[in-house]
């Protein structure tokens, strides 16, 4: 018979000796801080040593605890893979994906028949939400996240740049304020992001066109309602040319101006640090780099970065 200490207080251990707390082990854990000072005596008890000095604000470990946490995190670890490893099989067919509304909309949504045409066998579980995922205690198995990359932690596969243009309804162009060049933007409302108020200026200085004389515009919470707004009529919004190609393409907006603003971020798969791939998880990470390639595809000639000016 193997001689190992209680499994319940080895993983205690191991979160209390990571977190250097056993107020934030009982947090990650969902038990109180007693019952973590609980389980540590009783390894310690059983191990006739002791694990942490305890001082009246912070544990910290002792030089053998140091030693035994590099053990037990190894131990768990090589767990943690091989429960991942039999589990990983085209039997596990449903994916659980966070994405931003605008994203989801406007992208995801209309290319949806075509994933599960490819992947029959697969469920997506979709969910839209702007915040990040904490995937240690999140059922979210991946993400898209937009921003420059820089989040530790998780796996970050890049999926492409973004670049925006001017959108609005086709009865604006024909209307009697119609947009020519882009000083004409004066005589119509600008629609902004509120959190992103700074957009429409450098688009303005991108143009040539002093950011004075303007109206206060319209002010809406997300990119999905600015454009939304415009395809009403309210105003002319930027808007991600890639997201709003279907709206374009049918009709329903116009771009003004062929003049695409590089915001300088992107668009992200992520998912768990070393998460071994289900089948599922694999189908899609396969399939959505593949159709942002293939919808990719802009002519260079029509691109202007601020980069470049």
């Amino acid at each position: 018979m193997r001689r190992l200490p209680p499994l319940n207080a080895i993983r205690v251990f191991e979160a209390a000796a990571r977190n250097e707390s056993f107020a934030a082990a009982a947090e990650e854990l969902f038990i109180t801080a007693s019952a973590v000072s609980h389980q540590i005596k009783t390894l310690e008890q059983f191990l006739g040593l002791v694990m942490f000095r305890r001082n009246k604000r912070k544990v910290e470990l002792t030089p053998i605890g140091h030693q035994y946490l590099v053990s037990v995190k190894h131990a768990l670890d090589e767990i943690e893979v091989a429960t991942q490893r039999i589990t990983t099989s085209a039997g596990n067919d449903v994916v659980t994906i966070s994405v931003a509304p605008n994203f989801l909309t406007r992208w995801l949504m209309p290319r949806m028949s075509r994933f599960q045409e490819k992947y029959p066998d697969v469920e997506l579980q979709i969910s839209a939400s702007t915040g990040l995922i904490d995937f240690n205690k999140s059922a979210v198995d991946m993400a898209v996240y937009f921003g420059h990359g820089d989040w530790h932690d998780i796996e970050v596969h890049f999926l492409r740049n973004v670049f925006q243009v001017p959108v609005c309804s086709p009865v604006l162009m024909s209307g009697s304020r119609p947009l020519i060049q882009p000083a004409d933007l004066r005589r119509h409302t600008l629609i902004h992001v509120s959190k992103r108020l700074y957009e429409w200026p450098e688009w303005l200085q991108l143009a040539g066109v002093e950011y004075t004389g303007f109206s206060r515009g319209l002010q809406l919470s997300s990119s999905q309602l600015a454009t939304a707004a415009a395809q009403e009529g309210l105003g002319v919004a930027l808007a991600d040319s890639t997201l709003t190609s279907r709206e374009i393409e049918q009709g329903k907006l116009v771009v003004p101006f062929d003049l695409m603003m590089d915001t300088h971020k992107s668009f992200y798969l992520v998912y768990q640090k070393n998460r071994l791939l289900t089948y599922g998880m694999q189908a899609f990470k396969d399939w959505v780099i593949e159709e942002m390639l293939d919808g990719s595809v802009i002519k260079e000639d029509s691109m202007v970065s601020q980069s470049n000016n």
